[in-house]
């Protein structure tokens, strides 16, 4: 894809949000305070930690789990267009690596319910691992600026790329380069 081309879809991408925050579907005054105060992407070699936390199919992410693997992890929501065209992107990246050990895929989703994030995942027969980030995940691992957010941490738990917005296929497909 020419970078002219991504340039003109990303501005599209951004108008349709601004008319659909003057037509009155902003986020809640919570969720866009939370994002003013959002922190910006984490440099590149920066360690980065993740927490414990629940997943939505009841098991749970144990950050053991993944010392010594490339961990990626993709904040999304349900109501967000640029997520909406990503998403099955990653999946299918996903369905791909699956089974190539040293690697996981943690999404955390920023719905308003946790509800909302699983009939999302259901309608779109997404299996990935997903959790919904609760106050207390928030607390412990604050989402930077921006939506969708994708972040791949290598072995030794430094960021080895940091993206805000929306990801092509081709930026996705260069994440195997870590697996």
């Amino acid at each position: 894809m020419s970078i002219n081309r991504r340039r003109w879809l990303l501005q599209a991408g951004a108008l349709c949000l601004t008319a659909n925050s003057v037509s009155g579907r902003a986020q809640p005054a919570e969720a866009a305070a939370a994002e003013a105060k959002a922190p910006p992407l984490p440099a590149l070699g920066a360690p980065w930690t993740v927490p414990a936390m629940e997943l939505l199919d009841g098991s749970r992410f144990e950050p053991a789990g993944a010392e010594g693997q490339v961990l990626v992890l993709y904040w999304w929501a349900s109501t967000c267009p640029f997520c909406a065209v990503t998403t099955p992107l990653l999946n299918a990246f996903w369905q791909r690596h699956r089974q190539r050990p040293g690697w996981q895929l943690l999404t955390l989703s920023i719905d308003r319910t946790r509800e909302a994030a699983l009939r999302y995942m259901q309608q779109r027969g997404y299996a990935f691992s997903c959790a919904w980030v609760t106050r207390d995940v928030q607390r412990a691992m604050p989402k930077p600026k921006g939506l969708p957010i994708t972040l791949v941490r290598g072995r030794d738990g430094r960021i080895l790329m940091a993206e805000r917005g929306q990801l092509f296929a081709e930026d996705i497909d260069t994440i195997a380069q870590w697996l």
